[in-house]
Parts: structure tokens; C-alpha cells; sequence
């Protein structure tokens, strides 16, 4: 049987102990609480000393106690699934790590993430735009269609001018990308441009915004709804913890003595 540990989800500034109650994760109604050293703390419950599965329920526990604490404090959060063998073990690395949290929490204070991503409507009409605007293009693929079917030629060259769309679409997501950042970057304290997960994915970004530009931020992502949003489906979420620009990193061995 694995003995337990400590759970760590976020770091936050605080000196208080703390219990936000029986949150903790992997089902077992463990109380999140706080183990502080001078005034940071972390956030942590008790659990078994073995690694969770990284799936949506594991990652919904974990994330839903950083969004819990957010409500009331400046969080780090911590990496999914990281864990200490004791609270002694916690306190040395609040010790150890001491001014690179402090200075962290100064930069994160008062701000929260806002998450958008941005969808082409139609694919298809966009592929037909711009193969139109392009007069080789357009051009090339009249010619193609009335070409033979059984043609091995024009069967490559269909090939290459499927690329010389493709090329195309991703000069047009770019362009419709660019403009979404430059509306949003005027409120935003910084930007981070994350992995496309779809073929009709235009953009997928979080913002990092300081609470007092939240509303400002709100009536940007309007604007370009109503600029943009014939084309493109815009999907917007927050407020959030910082998960996309903090994610503290524990590597115990080093920590440890």
C-alpha cells in the first residue's frame, strides 16, 4: 500500500491556515488546506503517495480547487499531479524557492486568464474565397477540371494546386488571426498563442488581463463579434486561474536536504 502525501495544487500569499473544505482530489472527500512558511503557503490535501491518470476527471478536481482558492486569493498553480512525501518537505520548498514565489505573485497579483478560440464557420466557403481571389489559382483549377480524369499529369499537378490552396487558407488564418490579437492586445498584459487543435481552428490564445481591464477586455471580444463573427465562431472563457503563463515546476530531489 503507497503511504500519503501531500497534494500540492497552488501557491498563494497568505499566512492563515486555511480549509476550503472536503475538494481535495481523487474522490475520498479529503479537506484542500493550507502548510505555510512566513507568509506563502501552499495549497495541498492529503493523498496516496502514487501518480494520478492524466484524464478530464483527474484534471477537473485538480484545476476546480485552484478556481476555488482564486475566489479569494493571488494563485500559482502548481503542476497536475505533483506531490510531497510531508508537510516538512512543503515548508523547505516555500524556503528554498522563497523569493521566485514572491516576485511571481507580485506579477500575477490582481490578474487572471481569459481564454478565446476562434473557428472558421464554413471551411469550405473560405477555401472558395480565397482560391477566387487568386487568379492563378482560379485559373489553373478551371483548366484542371476539364482535364481527363485519367490523366497522370494533371492528376500532379491537381496535387501541387492543393497545396497552392492550402498555402492560401493559411495565409487567410493567419490574416484573420493577426487581426483578433491586435483588437485584444490593447488589454491584455500578455499573450500566449497555443497549439492548434483543429483543421478549422483560426486561433487558440489566452490572455493574460488584469481584473480592471476585464470589461474593457469583454467589450473587445464583442466588437469582434460583431465584425468577424459571420465568419468566424469565437468561443471565450474566463475568468480563470493563470494556467497558461504560471505553472510551477517541483523537482524534489533537488529540493530536498
Amino acid at each position: 500500500m503507497p503511504g500519503l502525501g501531500k497534494y500540492i495544487y497552488c501557491i498563494i500569499e497568505s499566512n492563515n491556515e486555511r480549509n476550503f473544505g472536503p475538494i481535495g482530489i481523487g474522490g475520498r472527500g479529503d479537506n484542500v488546506t493550507t502548510v505555510g512558511y512566513r507568509d506563502l503557503s501552499a495549497v495541498v490535501s492529503n493523498t496516496i503517495m502514487e501518480k494520478y491518470v492524466i484524464g478530464r476527471e483527474n484534471m477537473m478536481a485538480h484545476e476546480r480547487v485552484i478556481e476555488e482558492v482564486m475566489k479569494e486569493y493571488t494563485v500559482l498553480p502548481v503542476r497536475f499531479c505533483t506531490i510531497a512525501t510531508s508537510a516538512e518537505e512543503l515548508r523547505n520548498l516555500l524556503r528554498r524557492r522563497y523569493p521566485e514565489f514572491k516576485k511571481s505573485l507580485r506579477s500575477m497579483d490582481g490578474k487572471v486568464e481569459l481564454g478565446l478560440k476562434a473557428r472558421w464557420r464554413d471551411e469550405s466557403e473560405v477555401i472558395r474565397e480565397v482560391t477566387e481571389e487568386n487568379a492563378e489559382v482560379r485559373e489553373e483549377g478551371s483548366r484542371l477540371a476539364k482535364a481527363p480524369g485519367d490523366d497522370p499529369g494533371a492528376r500532379d499537378e491537381k496535387v501541387e494546386l492543393g497545396k497552392k490552396v492550402k498555402a492560401l487558407l493559411e495565409e487567410k488564418r493567419k490574416e484573420v488571426a493577426e487581426k483578433i490579437l491586435m483588437k485584444l492586445r490593447k488589454a491584455a498584459v500578455d499573450i500566449l498563442a497555443n497549439q492548434l487543435t483543429t483543421d478549422d481552428m483560426v486561433l487558440n490564445a489566452a490572455f493574460l488581463v488584469d481584473r480592471f481591464h476585464e470589461r474593457e477586455f469583454d467589450s473587445l471580444v464583442g466588437d469582434l463579434e460583431d465584425d468577424i463573427g459571420e465568419r468566424v465562431a469565437l468561443s471565450y472563457v474566463g475568468p480563470a486561474p493563470p494556467f497558461n503563463f504560471v505553472n510551477i515546476s517541483v523537482e524534489w530531489t533537488q529540493e530536498a536536504g
